[in-house]
């Protein structure tokens, strides 16, 4: 029988050592299109659809809006994204991408491939790997 308290054993050691892991993969693939892994996340985001809310990205990133802001004001800096407060109800911080950001999504596009072949694993290993993970990256009031 295992022992239930060894190191090895624990998802969580298991989870946490391979999210420090996989920011140490993307940095390398990352560095030329000058974006950090926090930063390409947020494009990711942006690409899907934008412009959206600081608030809005903040939630689908899981992120706190103050933990993003410092993020999006260095896309800003790079000209990668635009920060502007709606008409309608100026508390509201909208943020979009400009033509720059929106042209880096094709070189981005080669990321994927090269993070697996880094990796040593295809689509179909990272698809099962994400979809079980999904448990316990849901909100945290789903266990509750």
């Amino acid at each position: 029988m295992q022992d239930p308290l060894a190191l090895e054993n624990q998802v969580c050691f298991a989870l946490v050592t391979a999210a420090r892991n996989v920011v140490s993969i993307y940095r390398p693939v990352l560095e030329p299109l000058g974006l950090t892994h926090p930063q390409y996340l947020v494009m990711l985001a942006l690409w899907e659809r934008s412009p959206r809310s600081l608030s809005a990205l903040a939630t689908e990133l899981a992120m706190e809006p103050a933990t993003l802001s410092p993020l999006v004001k260095r896309l800003e800096a790079q000209g990668r994204v635009v920060r502007s407060r709606r008409a309608d109800d100026e508390r509201v911080l909208d943020i979009g991408l400009t033509d720059e950001g929106r042209a880096l999504r094709e070189a981005a596009l080669a990321v994927p491939g090269q993070i697996m072949a880094r990796v040593g694993v295809d689509e179909a290993a990272l698809i099962a790997l994400r979809d079980g993970l999904a448990p316990f990256a849901g909100s945290l009031r789903a266990g509750e």
